[in-house]
């Protein structure tokens, strides 16, 4: 129920549902004052969440910072999270991978340099699955053809969202015997590294967060950014809007 109330009012406060109910209601009450108003406010949103310059400053605010492989110090586990694979495309040779591919391409780097000894997945099929296979499953045998023993990767695959790839990380660590009081490295995207280390604060696992898969790009003073719409801005707004909205829903819960 939780799950459908948080997607339910991510759908009304997203970008583009705020913008069309603004215009819809102003072009239908069109003669009326207000009418004007709501019209204009939406044709100026519109522009606005459509400015790619705009959006790169929103999620450079929001995303921390990149860490070097550097300064990274050795660890026994690396956490990687799920949610990057396309489990809509069955197959069995292969793992078909959206973007967010660099959760677990950065995770083989540290395993291969030595930061990490290894790779613990969590992540199962999500709701209404259309796969027969989990998406820790999948990531495990893409770190399988890396060349990564089977002995080095661990796979949680019940969990269905952040809340319970935290709980459930946990609980399969107990039961494999693994101390729960080290430092783990958390490896998710910037975007949702806030929540992430909420939810594995919350249940007592102590991370050093390892953010991967930016949106946001280095400044660009030029022409296209500054003046030219662009559809992957309203995208990048949205994963925002959806992203904070989740935050406070997992604070009301409990979760973070």
């Amino acid at each position: 129920m939780f799950f459908y109330l948080s997607q339910f009012l991510s759908f009304l406060a997203m970008p583009l549902t705020i913008v069309l109910v603004l215009i819809v209601a102003g072009a239908f009450f069109i003669k009326r004052k207000w009418g004007k108003k709501s019209l204009w406010a939406g044709i100026g949103l519109l522009f606005f969440f459509t400015n790619p310059f705009l959006s790169n400053l929103a999620l450079l605010a929001w995303e921390p910072n990149f860490k070097s492989f550097e300064e990274i110090k050795t660890h026994e586990i690396g956490i990687v999270l799920t949610g990057v694979t396309n489990l809509d495309k069955t197959a069995f040779d292969r793992t078909f991978f959206n973007k967010g591919a660099d959760r677990i391409t950065h995770a083989l780097q540290l395993y291969r340099m030595g930061k990490i000894k290894k790779i613990l997945i969590t992540g199962g099929q999500g709701l209404n699955p259309v796969n027969p296979q989990s998406e820790a499953e999948l990531l495990e045998r893409f770190l399988l053809m890396a060349g990564v023993p089977q002995a080095d990767i661990l796979i949680e695959d019940q969990s269905k969202n952040t809340p319970q790839n935290a709980q459930f990380t946990k609980a399969f660590l107990e039961k494999k015997g693994i101390d729960t009081d080290q430092e783990f490295i958390l490896i998710t995207s910037a975007f949702h590294m806030y929540r992430a280390k909420g939810c594995f604060d919350k249940v007592g696992l102590k991370t050093l967060t390892f953010p991967t898969d930016y949106y946001s790009h280095d400044v660009k003073y030029d022409l296209p950014s500054l003046l030219f719409p662009d559809p992957f801005s309203l995208e990048y707004w949205t994963k925002l809007f959806k992203e904070w909205l989740g935050i406070a829903m997992y604070q009301v819960a409990g979760y973070i």
